[in-house]
This record gives C-alpha cells, sequence and structure tokens, in this order.
C-alpha cells in the first residue's frame, strides 16, 4: 500500500469516526473516488487500535476512574465500599455495551438477515439491500435522518447534566442508541450525542459520555477482525504500523477539536454537513 492510500484511510477513520457524521458514509466514497484497492483486516485492526488509543490518552483521567470503578467492583485495589461513584459509571458504562454487543451478534449470526428475507423479500449483502434499497442510498437516508434527528436533540435538549450524573437508565438509552450505529450512516458517535443530548446532557458532557462508551465498542471492533488475520495468515506489517500511528494523530486531534468546539458552539454544523453528504450521496450515486 502506498503512503498516500494509508494516509487517506487513517485520516478519514480518525476524523468521521468521532464526528458526528457518519465513518461509513465516507469510508464508502474511498473506492469511488480512487483505485485503491481493499485495505484488509490488517489496516482495519490497525484504525481501530489507533482510535481506541487516542480515546484514551485523550481522556486518560476518566479512563483510570473507570478502571478504579472495575477493578474495585472484584475487590482489587480498592474494597466494594469504597469509590462508589467509581464502581457505578464502570457497571452504566458496561451496562450501555450491551445492546451494541448483542446486535452485532444478531448480525453476525444471520438473525437480521433472516428476518428481512422472510418480511420483506430482501436480501441482504455487502454492497446492496437487493430488492428493496441500494447501500449508498442506505447511507445517504441515514444521513440525513440521523443529522435532523441530531439537531432536534440539540436544539430541545437541556444543558443540566454531566458524566459523573449518569443513571442506569441513561447508561442504557445511549446504548441503545449506540447500537444503531450498527446500520450504515447512521454514525456512533452521532446517534449517542443525539440521545445523551435528549437525556439533558451539556454538548461537551454527550461528547464526553460518548467517547468514553465508545472504548468497548471500538475495541470489540478491532478484536472481531482479528480471526480473519489469523485465517489469512497475516503477520505485523509496516503498514499496519504506520496506519495505526496516522489514525491516532487525527483521532486525537478530532476529539480536541470537538470538545473544544461544543464549549462555544451548537451541532448545527454537523447537521448541514450530515443533509449535504446525504444528498450529494443521493444525487451522485
Amino acid at each position: 500500500m502506498t503512503f498516500l492510500q494509508l494516509l487517506i484511510i487513517a485520516v478519514v477513520q480518525g476524523i468521521t469516526e468521532f464526528l458526528p457524521i457518519s465513518s461509513s458514509g465516507h469510508l464508502i466514497l474511498i473506492p469511488y473516488l480512487t483505485d485503491f484497492p481493499d485495505q484488509g483486516p490488517l489496516i482495519d485492526v490497525a484504525v481501530h487500535v489507533g482510535s481506541l488509543l487516542a480515546i484514551i490518552v485523550y481522556f486518560f483521567k476518566d479512563v483510570l476512574v473507570l478502571a478504579r470503578g472495575g477493578f474495585a467492583s472484584v475487590g482489587i485495589g480498592t474494597s466494594r465500599a469504597e469509590a462508589p461513584a467509581e464502581r457505578r459509571l464502570f457497571w452504566w458504562i458496561v451496562l450501555g455495551t450491551i445492546p451494541a454487543v448483542a446486535f452485532g451478534l444478531a448480525i453476525k449470526m444471520g438473525v437480521f438477515n433472516s428476518f428481512a428475507e422472510t418480511m420483506f423479500g430482501i436480501t441482504v449483502v455487502h454492497d446492496d439491500l437487493m430488492g428493496s434499497i441500494r447501500f449508498t442510498d442506505l447511507i445517504a437516508f441515514n444521513l440525513i435522518f440521523y443529522g435532523i434527528l441530531l439537531g432536534l436533540a440539540d436544539w430541545v435538549g437541556k444543558e443540566v447534566k454531566q458524566f459523573e450524573d449518569m443513571t442506569w437508565r441513561d447508561g442504557l438509552i445511549v446504548g441503545i442508541a449506540q447500537a444503531l450505529a450498527i446500520i450504515p450512516g447512521t454514525s456512533r458517535s452521532g446517534v449517542t450525542m443525539t440521545a445523551a443530548r435528549f437525556l439533558g446532557y451539556k454538548r461537551v458532557e454527550a461528547a464526553r459520555f460518548s467517547f468514553l462508551l465508545s472504548i468497548p465498542a471500538v475495541a470489540g471492533a478491532g478484536v472481531l477482525i482479528v480471526p480473519e488475520i489469523f485465517e489469512a495468515g497475516m503477520t505485523l506489517a509496516v503498514d499496519a504500523l504506520i496506519a495505526g500511528v496516522l489514525t491516532f494523530i487525527a483521532a486525537f486531534l478530532t476529539m480536541a477539536f470537538l470538545m473544544n468546539f461544543l464549549k462555544r458552539a451548537s451541532m448545527m454544523v454537523f447537521v448541514l454537513y450530515r443533509i449535504a453528504m446525504g444528498a450529494a450521496l443521493l444525487y451522485f450515486f
């Protein structure tokens, strides 16, 4: 792979994974606009690792708090009677991860494929939804629909809650929203921020909530690809290292930008961008 291909994949992944604009909606454009070959599972794992490390480094203090809560829950380092807030936050993050795991396993087992074929006569494949809607159209519709929903949430949502105010109910609701991000064009960060804003979290706190909840999701997505690497007999390559480092830089800078941007601005710029992007996909593809 050329450095240019690695750079484009890493930058697109690092930026769109964390801005509420849908990584799938942008990644699908790469093969359309370039002659790049498929990057393969090794590069996919590398960009996920880069994204994960960026979250951990940027939110290092929060990650330590959650880690302390996890260890305290099993009596390591701190007794169960201590660090109640940390333990509570840790388990609410775990609870919020369950819907995405369940949804992902259901898709991997073909549950939704069978349902779609039985109820609607739709055969689900990677590039198309045969008999119903093209893959690019699905992404476009979701970009527009969830973009409008993000704008509505940001308009009506109160600015009263912080991450530390999370309850089991909030963790579960945002977790269910995160599960919807498996559908292309939805945007994991976008749909979780939407849910958090509807629940009354401040813009910056909604982003913080979204990023911390993404740690298990991003890690899990990377782990799911690992068996493909072993099946293909791949070993760590320089390309993967470069892709991971570039993704880390892009992701870290994106999070820093977004957290500062949301202190003084609304989500409207992302809403307008999503609508324009969806319209462009419908028109040109």
